[in-house]
């Protein structure tokens, strides 16, 4: 809608973006640093992320699938990759061979679609451990691929995120699969694969949450800027006397007078029922409690100590992805990634 300001909005930090990828890339030690702007760039808007990290330096980006893809090849330059991690379908080919994206084959079937077309220059997953897409690492990876014009063999970590011997299984596997294939580049290491250090980074690493600002490691913590800041407008601001109740259900009885301001902010957003009685939103640093249960489009939250909270005013929500996550029981990818298409997106 022309010139609609919607009563939601994201403020993103691409100084912060940026900063987080660089952060990343040192990390990576001698591999190139990618990124993941899969999940329209984790919410946040690939084409905005991609041009961010295209002026940083990034060269190496990935899509999930060809929607994706379409979406930001327009962005594709001498020097800039898109490899799409979901590989090709009989649906993709028509897309995928006038595409300069190159695919991700991840089976049997598609390499042999994709050898059968001609399609030129590809990549390939093998999986190490994870026993999601990829071939499998044990079987004859050289015949499978025999005659592939392969720029990058990768695999994916399972566990990167705890301290298992996974990690170490599935780092064995991949030097295996590099002693048997040959390939140009090779890459395993995501966002947390980067913190567990440079022998997993190889050729090529593939950052995603963290360049966001999550914490995939207790190494990144200090290091990793939060990029994104939910606000949410207030559309009314109420009195609830004691005893009376809030919200669907009536999960919150107000034990005193209270006075609450009801945000555009609900489950459709992403803000979803695991907020309730749990988030918060903030003004100056104060921490405004939700009180009741998080509905579909409104939230309320209690601003009984700050009489000049009115109708119109933006709030910061604590959005913190660490504290968030655990505040709401969701994941971090869960949090980033379902914030909706009702905000407005401003970078600064």
């Amino acid at each position: 809608m022309h010139g609609y300001i919607a009563p939601l909005r994201l403020r993103l930090d691409g100084a912060a973006l940026v900063s987080n990828w660089r952060w990343l890339s040192a990390m990576s030690g001698h591999a190139a640093c990618g990124a993941a702007i899969k999940a329209n760039g984790y919410g946040l808007g690939a084409v905005e992320v991609m041009k961010r990290l295209i002026n940083a330096g990034c060269r190496d980006f990935f899509v999930s699938n060809w929607g994706e893809a379409a979406a930001v090849e327009h962005l594709l330059e001498d020097g800039i990759s898109l490899s799409v991690l979901h590989g090709v379908r009989q649906e993709d080919m028509a897309q995928a061979l006038g595409s300069r994206a190159r695919p991700v084959l991840c089976t049997p079937e598609q390499v042999a679609r994709w050898r059968a077309a001609g399609g030129g220059i590809c990549d390939v997953m093998v999986d190490t451990g994870m026993n999601r897409l990829g071939l499998d690492w044990r079987g004859d990876l050289a015949a499978v691929v025999e005659g592939l014009e392969m720029a990058t063999l990768l695999s994916h970590l399972a566990s990167a995120d705890e301290d298992t011997v996974l990690n170490a299984t599935q780092l064995d596997r991949f030097r295996q699969v590099r002693s048997r294939v040959s390939a140009p580049c090779f890459s395993l290491a995501n966002s947390a694969g980067i913190c567990l250090g440079t022998d997993f980074g190889f050729d090529l690493t593939r950052p995603g949450l963290a360049l966001y600002g999550g914490i995939p490691s207790s190494i990144a913590a200090q290091h990793i800027r939060p990029v994104v800041q939910p606000q949410a407008q207030v559309l009314q601001r109420r009195r609830v006397l004691a005893g009376d109740t809030i919200g669907y259900n009536a999960t919150h009885l107000a034990e005193k007078n209270l006075e609450i301001a009801v945000l555009n902010l609900g489950y459709a957003d992403g803000y979803l029922r695991g907020f309730s009685g749990r988030g918060a939103a903030c003004r100056d640093g104060a921490r405004l409690p939700v009180l009741g249960r998080v509905s579909m489009d409104l939230v309320a939250v209690d601003v009984s100590a700050h009489p000049d909270v009115g109708e119109g005013e933006w709030l910061d929500i604590a959005y913190d992805l660490g504290d968030a996550s655990t505040a709401s029981g969701l994941s971090q990818y869960e949090l980033i990634t379902g914030l909706g298409a009702r905000y407005d997106r401003l970078w600064t």
